[in-house]
């Protein structure tokens, strides 16, 4: 059978039922989103005279949950046109329904006996061959459809999303002794490339992968701070980045994730071990206290940490008092920083005995180490799926295999065996066989250890891991601020990688050195990397000491070659593509802009944001975005060209950034021939396949432009909206000045309306706005501000 999902439906629409709605319809799928009928009316419904019969309240729930979709932060879409794709309504009326859908996911109360009656009801009314999976976080799934059809049973497994689903990237996929293996098959594929996540297949087993052992790892930090006399804030300050762990570290991602929520996952846990297992799950009594007072994290505004005044406060465990925070700071702590890597930040502070900071880390360490490795076969098959599971679930850097492999294994192991701990006899095996490590990497290439012997890593065809490409195959050219690669069937790729992916005269050089490159001996260039951020702009740092020198003949002259680089992307000999990911803003979008094509990752966050630090776009992104709205207007139909001005002003002007790809279409900086990537894993795969279509069809460089402007007229009009919003108190002198010189650039000077100037004419335009604003004292003391601050003022 070919399966195919064009339909889903939601059953249970709470918070994490709904927003694996949203997911689906970010995607484009359509979704229908059921949950109960509701068995009292509200006030308001009562008021209305309305009755339990009513359409509008038999499906109130999904539709608040569908409406509050709007209101979460993180938002859970995309972009407002998702809530389109998604219809509700409830469990007594509109089953049937479920016979038009061709994937039925379940997310009810995390109760055994009611959610097999779902599933009886689902068995009902779904078609032949339509996939059912449940959404459960722990409880078996074996165990849920045994009263159920043949048929339903070889189309059911379990679909554990992580909360929430748009932005973490884990899909647990837990089949059942029923499942059929064409069935397990598809989805894993579908999740990948389809739903964009990173999929691992779990055994049906308490709480599944990542968490139980996150919730184990968690717990244990807990049983260690209380041993150790460790304050929260202290634990909280070496369990984040220090170690390749989320900002959140320990306790914070408890406020996060929700003290009741916790909760409720290591009881499931708790329930079914025995042993020293089930005294690890046994949650502090401390921790039970907090949460009959409500003091249950971030959705209580108060949890682990309490602000208070502008301040943080943490929780003392003894005294469920608040005090100041603390953090850590030890000899080791001030080595640390001074390594680069995770792998070599985590083994310096281990190997730091006798230090309250190692000693901590490796007490929080150790177990989960230790636990892992007893839990392989029985949670997962291999190693990988384990580290995966906790990298793509948990936000880990290193998973528990691969942390392991960084502290070094045989003296880490020598060291457990002298603290009398014991270690699976599968990897006293592995040593005695010779092996040093559970993952080895030779030319670009990754094994791991699996039963004896290291077994090849497989990775999906999409996907383009660039550091192992590099092992691999070397590099063509490269300096301080980016490297040039062959990735491929005649396509090269610039990688930024300078600190942030920020833009100076190295990464310009490049540009133009790759570009020429590619004409020569390739079939097309991909602009991308796989950092943090595509690119965070230029070097605001060079920038701002320059202008403090009044270097502005030097500052002119950069400026110049970062607008030759737009133009030489923008009228390459072959196609150009970008591929934006995450932040792309500043001189990041203005690389994106002038390219043949944008491949964007769906999780784009991209914007002209110059005016933060005072300033305009003056590399050409404010050329580039006007003419790309221009681009996109419909063919053939006459528009308002002040329109689209006042557009491109009031987005420049208010540093508006696209909260996604999606966004980016909406706001004009994605357009026609431009495309995005849901999963970001294969973004740079997408975008090498675009080159490859452009030149396929035969991809001319563009003709040079011409381009038509509002002149006097639409600059008095842009000015006076600026204006209204100074005499509102929302906008101070110096942005009025910011808009002014913005205004002038967008209407090409003080000429004629409908007047058509060369695109040179709008870039000097540019240069000389940006050139007489960051000579201003205000606009180089917004720079400093951002530099210092990391965030903008307002003068």
């Amino acid at each position: 059978m070919v399966y195919q999902v064009k339909k889903a439906a939601v059953l249970g629409t709470g918070v994490m039922g709904s927003a694996i709605a949203a997911h689906l319809a970010n995607i484009g799928i359509n979704v229908l989103m059921l949950d109960i009928t509701p068995k009292q009316l509200t006030k308001e419904e009562e008021k209305k005279g309305l009755t339990l019969d009513h359409p509008m309240v038999r499906n109130r729930i999904a539709q608040a949950s569908k409406k509050a979709l709007l209101k979460q932060k993180p938002s859970p879409i995309t972009t407002k046109k998702s809530l389109d794709l998604i219809k509700v309504g409830n469990m007594d009326d509109d089953m049937e329904k479920l016979s038009d859908v061709d994937w039925i996911i379940e997310v009810v109360v995390e109760n055994l006996e009611i959610k097999k009656k779902v599933f009886e009801n689902i068995d009902k009314h779904r078609k032949a061959g339509s996939i059912v999976s449940s959404n459960t976080s722990g409880i078996s799934v074996n165990d849920m459809v045994e009263n159920c059809s043949d048929d339903l049973k070889k189309h059911f497994l379990g679909t554990h999303f992580f909360n929430p689903p748009r932005y973490l990237k884990l899909l647990e996929i837990i089949p059942t002794k029923y499942t059929d293996e064409a069935v397990l098959s598809f989805m894993k594929t579908f999740g990948e490339n389809v739903l964009g996540k990173g999929v691992v297949e779990a055994k049906d087993t308490p709480n599944f992968i990542a968490n139980r052992i996150g919730t184990y790892g968690l717990l244990v930090t807990v049983r260690e701070m209380l041993k150790g006399g460790y304050s929260v804030g202290e634990v909280d300050s070496v369990t984040g980045p220090m170690i390749g762990r989320p900002k959140s570290a320990t306790f914070r991602t408890l406020d996060v994730v929700g003290i009741d929520t916790f909760i409720h996952v290591a009881k499931n846990v708790y329930d079914q071990v025995d042993g020293e297992e089930k005294t690890v799950f046994d949650v502090p009594e401390f921790i039970n206290r907090m949460n009959e007072n409500g003091w249950i994290g971030a959705k209580a505004k108060q949890g682990f940490f309490v602000k208070k005044d502008r301040e943080i406060y943490e929780i003392n465990p003894e005294t469920l008092e608040y005090v100041e925070r603390k953090k850590l700071k030890t000899a080791a702590t001030e080595i640390v920083k001074q390594q680069k890597g995770t792998r070599n930040k985590l083994k310096a502070l281990v190997s730091a005995k006798g230090d309250r900071a190692g000693d901590l880390v490796w007490s929080v360490l150790k177990p989960v180490l230790l636990y892992s490795a007893e839990l392989l076969g029985k949670i997962a098959d291999d190693i990988v799926s384990i580290d995966q599971a906790m990298k793509w679930g948990f936000g880990w850097e290193l998973g528990p295999f691969e942390s392991w492999d960084a502290i070094g294994l045989r003296a880490s192991i020598s060291r457990m065996q002298e603290e009398g701990e014991t270690v699976p006899k599968w990897i006293l095996n592995l040593l005695e066989d010779g092996y040093e490590s559970f993952y080895n990497k030779e030319a670009g290439d990754i094994s791991y250890y699996d039963q004896g012997d290291y077994k090849a890593q497989q990775f999906n065809e999409n996907e383009i891991n660039l550091k192992l490409l590099k092992e691999k195959n070397g590099i063509i050219k490269k300096n301080t601020g980016a490297s040039l690669i062959d990735i491929g069937d005649g396509v090269a790729l610039l990688e930024f990688h300078s600190k942030s992916n920020a833009l100076g005269l190295d990464t310009i050089q490049m540009v133009q050195f790759a570009i020429e490159e590619v004409e020569n001996n390739y079939e097309g260039l991909v602009i991308g990397n796989q950092g943090k951020n595509f690119s965070v702009g230029a070097n605001i740092a060079l920038m701002l000491m320059e202008a403090q020198d009044e270097n502005f003949d030097e500052l002119d002259l950069v400026i110049r070659q970062f607008q030759n680089m737009a133009m030489k992307i923008k009228y390459a000999e072959k196609p150009v593509v970008s591929a934006p990911f995450n932040m792309t803003v500043g001189g990041g979008a203005e690389v994106s802009l002038p390219a043949a094509a944008i491949q964007a990752s769906a999780e784009t966050y991209i914007g002209l944001v110059e005016v933060g630090v005072g300033l305009i776009p003056g590399g050409g992104g404010t050329k580039e975005l006007y003419l790309k709205q221009l681009r996109n207007m419909p063919k053939g139909i006459k528009f308002d060209l002040s329109k689209v001005a006042n557009d491109v002003f009031e987005k420049i002007a208010t540093a508006k950034v696209s909260t996604s790809a999606a966004e980016a279409v909406e706001n004009g900086f994605l357009g026609h021939g431009d495309s995005i990537s849901v999963n970001p894993d294969h973004l740079i795969s997408d975008a090498k396949a675009k080159v490859l279509a452009l030149r396929k069809a035969g991809y001319r460089k563009p003709i040079h432009e011409k381009i038509p402007v509002v002149g006097e007229a639409g600059y008095a009009a842009m000015l006076m909206g600026a204006k209204s919003l100074q005499y509102g108190g929302y906008a101070s002198e110096h942005d009025i000045k910011i808009a002014e010189k913005l205004a002038y650039v967008l209407s090409g000077g003080r000429i004629r309306e409908g007047s058509v100037i060369d695109e040179q004419i709008m870039l000097d335009l540019e240069r000389e706005a940006f050139l007489s604003l960051i000579g201003e004292p205000l606009t180089q003391a917004r720079m400093q501000h951002m530099l210092l601050k990391g965030k903008a003022l307002r003068n």
